[in-house]
């Protein structure tokens, strides 16, 4: 089987990937492929039916300890967490911060998320000359302000955390990836060590003392495996959520104009956006436990890297009919924009619910909101696994 090169299409892949995926797809549901991310080669599975099915594959294990050393492979994250662990350990993981995010306790969140959003747009609406970055002004700062007053952490040097997240998720440099993953892996040691001496009424806290006293609970490096996957995936997804969801309302003025004209079409439009645009493009690394044949082929065994393109799955019209129709009366359900299976996002209701007040608060306090750049000229997230603009120009009236 050849070698699909993505690393060689740059920029114009980064900026809209979906063709090549569809082509991909056309000629069959895996390919082998060069990934931007250092060259490294992985197999890649697309389509709606054989990625939902890869999902859910337990001989796709998470457990970085079976990838194959050839890959030479590094791991970005600070500790073990779910998101690199196989049942049983990936059930006792989840299970000790499942409760936290049932929907009566994500719902209880919903007027500390209006407060914020409505300080972000005080502040951007007062700012400069009807002229922002979303990204800077709401995108970045509702999410992370929220998933810290969670965790209980409010003094996180919040420009260093999401430079280091920004390179360890999204830099095509091994060594960037790996130098922001060591300054990431020190903070987060740093901050439970002092949540450990100053505990509170938050996440964090119960977390750690939950750990002492459960035979069951956290050790000290999967308590900053946690903290890590908490901070970094309880931010990143809902960022650029919003970034691609109001991207694609303010290029398709109609269906702006039918969510303005009726904002009770918001969650179906959050859905819409998810399934049309979502923020993870491929989700974290899967590697074979023995041979796995999807379709005609099959795919060795031996800690062979698997990516599945939940993007486009997204996007098959084998699911979804024109499917590069963006439409918030569509029918959205059954995208995997948070994944499929025990691995399904677990801050997917957080995430949702942060979008929805988000940008219905947006739109209502921005009657004439419109983009300050060309779509063509805005520059992307590198990497293959996050899907968001690096910036997003908008301009209003003050």
């Amino acid at each position: 089987m050849s070698i699909v090169d993505l690393a060689s299409l740059g920029e114009s892949f980064t900026r809209d990937p979906y063709p090549v995926y569809a082509r991909l797809r056309s000629q069959g549901p895996v390919h082998r492929i060069r990934m931007p991310e250092g060259g490294t080669q992985a197999w890649l599975v697309v389509g709606h039916e054989a990625g939902r099915a890869a999902l859910t594959d337990d001989r796709l294990s998470k457990d970085w300890s079976k990838a194959s050393p050839s890959l030479g492979l590094g791991a970005v994250s600070a500790g073990p967490h779910m998101l690199r662990a196989d049942p049983p350990d990936h059930t006792r993981l989840r299970k000790l911060v499942a409760r936290e995010f049932t929907a009566r306790r994500v719902e209880e969140l919903a007027p500390l998320i209006q407060k914020t959003t409505d300080v972000l747009l005080d502040r951007m609406l007062t700012a400069g000359e009807g002229r922002a970055d979303l990204v800077e002004a709401l995108s970045f700062p509702l999410p992370i302000a929220v998933i810290c007053e969670l965790l209980g952490v409010p003094d996180l040097d919040r420009d260093s955390f999401r430079a280091w997240s920004n390179d360890a998720i999204s830099a095509t440099d091994p060594l960037i990836r790996k130098a922001a993953a060591e300054a990431m892996a020190q903070y987060m040691r740093e901050l439970v060590q002092d949540k450990s001496r100053h505990p509170g009424q938050d996440l964090l806290s119960a977390l750690i003392q939950g750990s002492g006293e459960d035979p069951d609970g956290l050790s000290f490096e999967e308590l900053v495996g946690m903290a890590w996957l908490l901070l970094v995936a309880g931010h990143e997804t809902t960022v650029n959520l919003i970034s691609n969801g109001v991207l694609a309302l303010l290029t398709h003025p109609d269906q702006l104009a039918a969510l303005r004209a009726d904002f009770g079409r918001i969650d179906g439009a959050v859905e819409e956006m998810l399934r049309y645009d979502g923020p993870v493009e491929t989700p974290t690394y899967r590697f074979t436990t023995e041979p796995v044949t999807i379709g005609d082929t099959e795919i060795p065994g031996g800690g062979e890297l698997v990516l599945v393109a939940l993007a486009d799955a997204n996007r098959d019209a084998a699911r979804f009919p024109e499917p590069e129709r963006f439409d918030i009366s569509r029918d959205a359900r059954g995208h995997v924009a948070f994944g499929h299976g025990i691995h399904y996002c677990l801050g997917a209701p957080l995430a949702r619910l942060e979008a929805r007040i988000a940008i219905r608060t947006l739109l209502q306090r921005c009657p004439d909101l419109h983009l300050d750049i060309h779509p063509a000229a805005i520059s992307w997230r590198a990497g293959l696994m996050i899907r968001g603009p690096q910036s997003l120009p908008v301009r209003f009236t003050r």
